[in-house]
């Protein structure tokens, strides 16, 4: 947990600091909390991407405990949004590494271009064979030649199995034939990484529902994850791609890459509050080992929190 703790403290730096830079400015000396210095911590917190939602909600938290402020200043400030922030978290559902397992258990990796998507899928897969069990990628991009090629290497470098189609075949046969494949073999996990795409694009998301059906008409109940890849320097665009991706695949979490270089880190607190869907995973890095598994504690405390 510390070596977590440590990772997303560095990587939430620049978020937490334009966080604490903006409490600090707005309480000032004083440490009065009246309506200036909750305006300005407002307009702090969606800057920093928390959502509209949840920031007008940390408003009313801190005007509610005003004495509590005027006495304790920042500390107090920060502990409360720190509990806050947690509580909307753990709500939004359960932790991945909570999550029941079938055999072969099928994650289907999903999200727009540009995001991390292949390199996320890749760096999961090394994290599933960190923890021992024997993993298959499913390169189920027909369309991008470097896509498959980039897959194969990360399949080389985390130990995994790999399977792809023909360039410009079907893509939901390349899944169907790999969940095929990992259950002849009696693979423990079979990721598949789909096509990035925009979230607008109509027919390229029937795609996906496409490869969803087939999933689950070889193996009832697969694929048991969906995960939406989301760039957290996408900052409120994030929330359209994921109500758009959950309305066609049913997103199970999101794996939210590129925090080490944003102050926009909050995108995790807006998806979890205004669309209850968990975040699951962590980018924090380009490293095969720069992915955390999520966990709401550690990360409202690395976001809020100095130390």
């Amino acid at each position: 947990m510390r070596r977590s703790l440590t990772r997303l403290l560095s990587g939430l730096g620049k978020t937490r600091t334009a966080i604490l830079e903006g409490l600090r400015s707005a309480l000032g000396n004083s440490q009065a909390l009246d309506e200036n210095a909750l305006e300005s911590i407002e307009e702090t917190l969606i800057a920093a991407d928390v959502g509209v939602e949840t920031a007008l909600s940390l408003v009313e938290l801190l005007r509610s405990n005003t004495a509590k402020i005027s006495s304790g200043g920042v500390d107090a400030a920060v502990d409360l949004i720190a509990r806050d922030i947690e509580q909307v978290l753990r709500q939004a559902g359960t932790m991945r590494n909570g999550l029941e397992r079938a055999r072969p258990h099928v994650i289907m990796v999903v999200g727009v271009n540009g995001t991390g998507k292949t390199t996320t899928t890749g760096k999961l897969a090394a994290l599933e064979r960190r923890a021992g069990r024997s993993v298959m990628l499913a390169a189920a991009d027909t369309f991008r030649a470097a896509a498959r090629e980039q897959l194969s290497i990360w399949a080389e470098r985390s130990g995994s199995q790999f399977i792809a189609g023909e360039e410009g075949g079907d893509s939901a046969s390349v899944a169907f034939d790999a969940l095929s494949a990992a259950i002849a073999r009696d693979t423990d996990v079979l990721i598949v990484d789909t096509a990035g795409r925009l979230h607008t694009q109509k027919n390229l998301l029937e795609e996906l529902t496409k490869i969803r059906r087939v999933l689950g008409k070889r193996m009832p109940g697969a694929p048991h994850e969906v995960l939406l890849v989301i760039d957290a320097n996408t900052g409120q665009n994030a929330l359209s791609q994921a109500r758009l991706f959950h309305d066609a695949v049913e997103i199970s979490g999101i794996a939210l890459t590129k925090l080490d270089g944003t102050a926009r880190g909050g995108i995790a607190v807006a998806i979890a509050r205004e669309l209850a869907i968990p975040v699951h995973l962590v980018g924090l890095g380009e490293g095969i080992d720069d992915i955390e598994v999520f966990d709401p504690g550690i990360f409202a405390s690395a976001l809020i929190r100095a130390n």
